[in-house]
C-alpha cells in the first residue's frame, strides 16, 4: 500500500509540474517575443548610425589611376596639451594620393604642381595636427587626423576628385 501511495503522490507532483510548466511557457513566450522585437529595433538603430552613408557616394578609383605625392620634408608638430600638462609632439611623414584622371590633376599639374604649393600644404597640415592631443592623434590608427587633412586638402584644391587620400608612412608620438 505504501508503494502505491508513493506512486500516486509522484504522479500528482508530475502533473502539477506539467501544468506549471505549461503556464510558465504561455506567459513567458509573449514577453520574450516583445523583448526580441525591442532588441531588434535597437540593433537596427545602431546599424543605421554606424552606416551613416558618409563616403558612400565617393567612387572607387582604380589603383592605376592614383599617383602618390610624398611631401619630402617630414613633420614635427607640437600637439595640444593633454590633461597631464606635459608637452607632446608627433613626428610623421605624409603623402597625398591624387587621381590622375581628374580635372584637378590637369589644372595643378600633378606632383610638379604640388611641389610649388608644398609650403602651403605643410602649413595646413601643421595647423590641423596641432589641434589634436596625444590621445586624439593616436585614436583609431590616426584615421580622424587623416580624414581632417583630406577634407582640408580637398577644400584647398577645389573638389573631392583630385586629392583622394592621405597616407602616413611613419609616425612617432611622444
Amino acid at each position: 500500500m505504501k508503494k502505491n501511495l508513493m506512486s500516486v503522490i509522484i504522479l500528482a507532483l508530475v502533473l502539477v509540474n506539467l501544468v506549471l510548466t505549461a503556464i510558465l511557457t504561455f506567459t513567458i513566450i509573449p514577453q520574450t517575443k516583445k523583448s526580441n522585437a525591442l532588441i531588434d529595433q535597437v540593433c537596427s538603430a545602431i546599424n543605421l548610425e554606424l552606416e551613416s552613408g558618409e563616403g558612400q557616394d565617393t567612387p572607387t578609383i582604380p589603383i592605376e589611376d592614383i599617383e602618390a605625392y610624398k611631401i619630402e620634408s617630414g613633420f614635427t608638430v607640437n600637439l595640444k596639451p593633454d590633461e597631464d600638462g606635459k608637452k607632446h609632439y608627433a613626428v610623421f611623414s605624409v603623402s597625398l594620393s591624387m587621381n590622375t584622371k581628374s580635372d584637378g590633376y590637369k589644372n595643378y599639374g600633378g606632383a610638379e604642381g604640388l611641389t610649388a604649393k608644398e609650403t602651403i600644404i605643410q602649413s595646413e597640415i601643421n595647423t590641423i595636427v596641432s589641434n589634436y592631443t596625444l590621445d586624439e592623434f593616436n585614436a583609431d590608427g590616426y584615421e580622424t587626423v587623416k580624414k581632417d587633412i583630406l577634407e582640408a586638402m580637398q577644400e584647398m584644391f577645389g573638389g573631392k576628385d583630385f586629392i583622394v587620400g592621405v597616407n602616413f608612412s611613419s609616425v612617432t608620438t611622444e
